[in-house]
């Protein structure tokens, strides 16, 4: 399993934006799909963006896709997610997840991953 390392999470008025960082280690980290979800406290895990392994496919939750964007850099190991125009609604822990069984395929239930990163809280207030 990869070892993942989210940062970027934080406090950010309504109408701000904010930039996720997911680090992968290993030498996989390439050869996977990869993904975007968050939780909010009494709710389940949401998925939110994915990508394949090369990045030339991607998939949005429709809550998101208007906002947010998902990208990745092999070379650096990492996977991005930019989001804009936050509203509190979109306060919660977020969670990069990579699936070593999928490559081009981006699953959108959180089963079909098998990495996970510990999490960055994002709060969005005025």
């Amino acid at each position: 399993q990869a070892q993942l390392v989210e940062s970027g999470g934080g406090l950010v008025r309504p109408g701000g934006a904010l930039r996720l960082s997911c680090v992968g280690s290993g030498r996989t980290f390439g050869e996977r799909a990869m993904a975007w979800f968050r939780q909010s406290p009494g709710k389940e895990r949401e998925f939110l963006a994915g990508l394949s392994w090369s990045g030339a496919i991607t998939a949005y939750a429709d809550s998101v896709k208007d906002r947010f964007t998902v990208s990745r850099d092999n070379d650096k190991n990492t996977m991005y997610l930019f989001m804009a125009d936050l509203n509190p609604e979109d306060t919660a822990d977020y969670f990069c997840a990579a699936s070593s069984r999928n490559r081009n395929n981006i699953p959108r239930t959180s089963g079909n991953y098998d990495s996970w990163g510990q999490g960055t809280q994002v709060t969005v207030s005025s």
